[in-house]
């Protein structure tokens, strides 16, 4: 008799940044400034839906920021594919002080930055430095991890998913932002196994987002 592959239950983790929100469509650093989805931001969540549907995609549990934009995306995905919610605030965006909701122009006008910004430094004045924001997505990996294997599903920011991907992977923070970038357009998701027997982690996909071609009724 074959024996299987290997027998340690796998975590299977699907990561979606939100629908486009009215911060989005304005321009503006968001942060944990509340703004809601637009109505493309509603259609591209459906159209998610739609996907997973013909690909009979299951979650056992959907996790999402308790900011309205990720919190109506995950209620989207949740009502139609009859999937439990949590909200988390571990997944929030990043704290990013007092440029919450401006346009760029007024960050220039307000808040200009300096020429050499290190990853301790608070942004916004304010706000999480870019090690914070490491720290919490590492414990925002560790509160996954705590829970019992199965196949989730996480909605949150670009910004701290970023840093997901930066704890996991083990990458530091840089000064000046520098490092790799992670995409996320809005609606667009990363796919992620996790084996806890190796401790190895599988990158499966990143920045799908090939729903945007499905037609809504």
């Amino acid at each position: 008799m074959t024996k299987p592959l290997h027998t340690t239950p796998i975590f299977y983790f699907t990561i979606l940044r939100h629908g486009e929100s009215q911060g989005n469509f304005e321009g503006r650093h968001q942060g944990q400034a509340d703004f809601p989805l637009t109505d493309i931001g509603r259609r591209q969540a459906r159209t998610l839906v739609d996907r997973w549907k013909l690909e009979k995609k299951n979650f056992d549990l959907i996790i999402s920021s308790p900011l309205i934009r990720a919190r109506e995306t995950a209620q989207i995905i949740s009502t139609d594919l009859k999937v439990d919610l949590e909200l988390d605030p571990l997944w929030m965006e990043r704290n990013n002080g007092l440029m919450a909701g401006l346009s760029p122009e007024e960050v220039s006008e307000i808040l200009p930055q300096p020429d050499f910004i290190h990853p301790y430094q608070a942004i916004g004045q304010t706000g999480e430095s870019q090690w914070e924001l490491y720290l919490r997505a590492g414990r925002a990996v560790q509160s996954l991890i705590n829970r019992s294997p199965g196949n989730y599903l996480i909605v949150s920011h670009g910004g701290l998913l970023n840093m997901f991907f930066y704890a996991v992977l083990g990458i530091a923070p840089q000064p000046n932002f520098h490092g790799p970038r992670f995409r996320f357009n809005n609606a667009a998701f990363a796919t992620l196994h996790y084996n806890p027997s190796s401790h190895r982690w599988y990158v499966i996909g990143l920045n799908d987002h090939q729903h945007w071609n499905l037609k809504e009724d």
